[in-house]
């Protein structure tokens, strides 16, 4: 039944969902492996325990200055800061082009004299493997009877390959220190860079690789004096819930009687069922409303504020077995965007009708009410003390979320491609982990669901959610490294710890280095947002 308007007291992490590696439900930093895997990881993304709160932050990404994946018919070893190029008989030539999305262009040009050196070491190599009939493995073999007996095409695409793994590390060697790490792509089509060596003995290629994004605030320097408005659900009001939470444990105490000799008031229970129907002056078109039907619906009617308005005032007085028939017209800001407007009729139908005999609400049921509790008082005491825990993380955790709502408007940055494809297959990837447990997926369907199609439509629905994500991890970051923020290394140490305590209780596989990088960028995460609401001006407001 998707009546009901869902006011929540919770709030939202910091992003619109959280990370793909799922974290295990403890008081400390969690890592696991993913459920899903994916291909790059140049974002982290974790959760941590942060005083009274839970911090979400999908943090900056992780530079690297390695580029380990080729997206081409030959692959290329990783460029990285200790390996030593191998010498080429000529230079290459590399023509650097600024693309978008923080991209390069490169464009190398491979001489002669190197594709001819390629060339001589892959014959070789074929001279040494090759079974040629009449020749003893290993034995020279003369190269026109080895061209026909591989065969030259299939020659041709060896020393192609040997000269994009050969050169690569070259052509990228000037960008090793901003590349991103499994961003670079050849593109230029293999037929024909295969058509340009076999016609001039030369090769030419194209690359593109994604680049540490540059960040530009607007205003400059904004963020150090930020003016947030803070939106606070009144329900997360401490002594507004602890008064709601005290209802709802004393109607747990009491018994439902039919009711005989009246309609529907309210602290009733009503068993009802519901239908509707669109209402269109073209009675042709009138549709049901599928989201809006139930069969025996619990309705309590004093949770009805938290459903369609209108709903509970149009059942007042209605007694058992009688159907109303009504007319509701769904708000704008109804959460299904497909009935926000529609002028719907309603029929309910009241099957049964109870209220409830409570206990009268004194010092003898405090136990029942708290275990522990000797009286009343402190049974109210105990319950507003639990709710301003609540209202005090709700309210820190509202105060974080505009604070890098805000951010996100004052940066501009052009997004590698690279970075918003992965950022978007963690979301996606955590939908996936939240959906897992709450539905038990079948292979079919969780492949039908993991499929490039599905993921694909993902990044495209949500573009303008993963670039706020992504937007406000740079930001976090590079507020932490102008403002030279620390943070105290036992924290540091006593997080990895933990999180490597739970990796071996769950017996899961894990990386120290990995997690201690991670912690890491966690607990910069929290020190900045720390910093932040305390440079910045804030107001709270209760909506």
């Amino acid at each position: 039944m998707e009546l009901c308007s869902i006011t929540s007291s919770t709030i939202p992490n910091l992003n619109p969902s959280r990370p793909l590696r799922s974290l295990l439900p403890t008081t400390s930093a969690s890592f696991t492996n993913p459920f899903l895997q994916f291909s790059k990881r140049p974002f982290n993304a974790l959760t941590l325990s942060s005083s009274s709160r839970q911090i979400h932050l999908h943090h900056r990404p992780a530079f690297r200055r390695s580029c380990s994946r080729v997206s081409a018919s030959a692959a290329s070893p990783p460029v990285t800061d200790d390996t030593e190029l191998e010498l080429l008989p000529a230079d290459i030539a590399v023509t650097e082009t600024q693309e978008p999305n923080s991209s390069l262009r490169l464009s190398v040009e491979v001489p002669a004299a190197v594709c001819e050196d390629c060339y001589t070491r892959v014959m070789n190599e074929f001279t040494r493997r090759a079974k040629v009939p009449g020749f003893r493995p290993g034995k020279e073999v003369p190269e026109s009877i080895l061209l026909g007996f591989i065969g030259r095409q299939n020659v041709q695409s060896a020393v192609v390959e040997a000269i994009l793994k050969r050169t690569l590390p070259h052509a990228m060697s000037s960008v090793t220190d901003r590349a991103l790490q499994d961003s670079v792509r050849i593109i230029s089509n293999f037929s024909d860079m295969l058509a340009v060596y076999s016609s001039s003995n030369s090769l030419k290629y194209d690359i593109v690789v994604d680049v540490a994004p540059e960040i530009k605030w607007n205003p400059e320097n904004g963020y150090k004096n930020l003016k947030i408005v803070v939106e606070l659900d009144n329900e997360i009001d401490a002594l507004r819930a602890s008064e709601q939470e005290l209802r709802h444990r004393h109607k747990s105490l009491g018994i439902l009687r039919i009711v005989t000799d009246r309609g529907l008031q309210v602290g009733d229970v009503a068993v009802i069922d519901i239908s509707a129907k669109t209402i269109d002056q073209d009675e042709s078109n009138v549709q049901n409303i599928p989201s809006a039907e139930s069969k025996d619906f619990n309705f309590d009617t004093e949770d009805g504020d938290k459903v369609l308005p209108g709903f509970l005032d149009s059942l007042i007085g209605i007694r058992g077995g009688e159907t109303r028939f009504f007319p509701l017209v769904f708000p704008e800001s109804w959460r299904q965007e497909h009935l926000r407007g529609v002028r719907a009729e309603f029929s309910v139908v009241c099957k049964e009708l109870f209220y409830r005999d409570l206990p009268e609400l004194d010092d003898s049921l405090a136990d029942k009410l708290i275990s522990g509790c000797t009286n009343l008082e402190q049974v109210k005491q105990t319950l507003l003390e639990k709710c301003m825990e609540v209202e005090k993380t709700a309210k820190e955790q509202a105060t974080d979320n505009a604070i890098l709502d805000q951010l996100c408007k004052m940066v501009e940055v052009d997004i590698p491609q690279s970075i918003f494809e992965e950022q978007g297959r963690q979301l996606y990837g955590s939908k996936l982990l939240d959906l897992q447990t709450k539905v038990k997926l079948n292979e079919e369907q969780l492949a039908a669901l993991s499929s490039p199609k599905a993921v694909d439509e993902f990044l495209r629905v949500q573009k303008g959610n993963i670039t706020a994500v992504i937007k406000q991890n740079l930001a976090v970051g590079d507020i932490f490294k102008r403002e030279n923020l620390e943070f105290p290394t036992e924290d540091l140490i006593k997080e990895v710890e933990n999180s490597v305590a739970e990796f071996k209780h769950y017996k899961q596989e894990y990386d120290e280095d990995g997690v201690k990088e991670q912690v890491q960028e966690v607990l910069e995460g929290a020190k900045v947002l720390e910093w932040l609401r305390e440079h910045a001006e804030i107001e709270y407001i209760t909506k």
